[in-house]
């Protein structure tokens, strides 16, 4: 991830995402300026917490923070905190 980015997300201290499970693997594939998200993929299926648990450990190692889910726990559309 682009250094400038993740400090303007540090900055902030939150940020949106839209969550795309099943892929073929875990990746931050663009930023949507309309809806002011973050569009990842992630690779396991969205059940029983499966898809929220590995997001988090994607961006956490990402962003080298951690974060957590605050909105949108069963929504494609998420808020994360970083921590």
């Amino acid at each position: 991830m682009d250094s400038d980015l993740v400090k303007e997300i540090l900055r902030k201290g939150s940020f949106a995402v839209v969550v795309k499970p099943k892929a073929r693997q875990n990746a931050i594939v663009k930023f949507d300026d309309a809806r002011n998200v973050f569009i990842v993929e992630i690779k396991v299926e969205a059940k029983n917490n499966k898809a929220n648990i590995e997001l988090i450990k994607f961006i956490t190692k990402q962003l080298k923070h951690k974060v957590e889910i605050v909105k949108g726990f069963t929504s494609k559309k998420k808020i994360l905190k970083i921590v």
